[in-house]
């Protein structure tokens, strides 16, 4: 049962984003940055599995589980994969790089002091560049936060059918991922312009263009992903 007030309309974080649009937008904002936007050399799904690694070391099953299905999705529908990454990292079929990126990762969420030298230091044996390690860093950090957010708050985790629990860690179709990512496409367009309308209100000026480039694309271009 969720701590505060929340609407029973969506489930999990977007429960949150309806709640405090204006802190949903850089929210939305910093996890497309991280995962889905270009990058030089990690790809999304990689980037989805960083995220999904630590949500599931943070037994944040809800993030573990969307994050785990949209990796998924990225590598070809490979459950098997994301779940070998969950269980072991170093017993699953990934490139040796992403295995000391995820060491990282995982040294990240037990507390940002237990990154060695060492660490970085074997990563950048493997081929890691300091870019990668940067943002291998942040997205860790990052999810942390998303996790204690969810789990702190306690919004629910089934659909509003009662169809799919978020919190049942497996077995969900890679498709549930992605709806949820352009379900959240969706709403980030709705909060952008909730928020907007707000601060014109009481005439605060928002940094950054709500109303034309939308770096996420259009919502068939996302079901494309």
């Amino acid at each position: 049962m969720p701590h505060i007030n929340l609407s029973n309309e969506y489930p999990g974080i977007r429960s949150l984003f309806m709640f405090r649009p204006m802190t949903a937008v850089p929210l939305n904002n910093l996890v497309q940055t991280l995962l889905h936007d270009p990058h030089p050399s990690l790809t999304p799904g990689e980037r989805e599995l960083i995220a999904t690694y630590v949500s599931s070391l943070n037994n944040c099953k809800y993030c573990a589980s969307i994050h785990g299905a949209i990796a998924s999705h990225h590598l070809d529908n490979n459950t098997v994969l994301v779940d070998q990454v969950k269980k072991d990292p170093e017993d699953a079929p990934i490139s040796d790089k992403l295995k000391s990126l995820l060491k990282i990762a995982a040294r990240v969420q037990q507390g940002g002091k237990n990154v060695t030298a060492e660490d970085v230091h074997l990563a950048r044996q493997e081929g890691a560049t300091d870019l990668e390690i940067h943002d291998t860093v942040l997205i860790a950090a990052a999810f942390c936060m998303f996790n204690r957010y969810v789990d702190g708050c306690a919004p629910r985790t089934t659909s509003v059918t009662g169809s799919g629990c978020f919190d049942d860690d497996g077995g969900r179709p890679s498709g549930i991922g992605l709806q949820e990512l352009v379900s959240n496409h969706c709403m980030l367009l709705h909060l952008r312009g909730v928020v907007v309308s707000d601060t014109e209100k009481v005439g605060i000026t928002l940094s950054g263009d709500f109303t034309g480039d939308d770096r996420k694309g259009t919502i068939e271009e996302m079901s494309k992903a």
